[in-house]
């Protein structure tokens, strides 16, 4: 158990500096998207380029910050249930979800957007749109956020047997479940 609490750790470490990556990006399309909109109320000039930056942002955005979000236990929850368990109930829930649903989802989209990603770079395809940017990059988002989300949802389920084992993992395990403020 103890090389897969390793694995573990370096997987956590990983998913957070995805995680901060995807932050960054936060604060990059804020800025690209802020300066179109003075570029074009103020001198009346657009750039697809810069609009498609944007977007492969919000890709980055999405794909890359999803581990850190699931290594947090922020991802979203159906409550009706989970939340009146006890806490061994909840791990349960925990393992069967991540070997019965997010492993075998996660694993599918990560080998499906590989050859999605691979054609695209082949062909060096390029956006349809004017000035538009190369569409490979974005592409290659898909399958290593999948792989990323795979990846870390292997580490829950190594911290996840290790409590129920009585073993408890050497980096915070988040399991505690809060219904959302709203």
């Amino acid at each position: 158990m103890g090389a897969l609490l390793g694995f573990s750790r370096v997987m956590d470490r990983i998913s957070g500096g995805f995680g901060v990556l995807a932050a960054w990006l936060v604060l990059l399309a804020c800025l690209v998207s802020a300066g179109n909109a003075v570029v074009r109320y103020g001198i009346s000039y657009s750039s697809n380029a810069w609009l498609e930056v944007q977007w492969y942002f919000f890709a980055g955005i999405v794909m890359l910050g999803a581990a850190q979000t699931l290594l947090r236990n922020e991802h979203v929850r159906v409550d009706l249930v989970f939340g009146n368990l006890s806490p061994k109930a909840r791990l349960w829930v925990d393992i069967l979800g991540l070997i019965f649903f997010l492993l075998p989802a996660m694993g599918l989209l990560a080998w499906m957007t590989w050859p999605f990603f691979l054609d695209s770079w082949q062909r060096m395809e390029d956006s349809s749109n004017a000035g538009g940017l190369l569409r490979w990059p974005v592409k290659l988002v898909l399958p290593v956020g999948f792989l990323l989300i795979w990846l870390q949802g292997l580490s829950e389920l190594i911290k996840r047997i290790a409590l129920l084992r009585g073993i408890a993992p050497e980096t915070e395990v988040v399991v505690d479940y809060h219904r959302p403020d709203q």
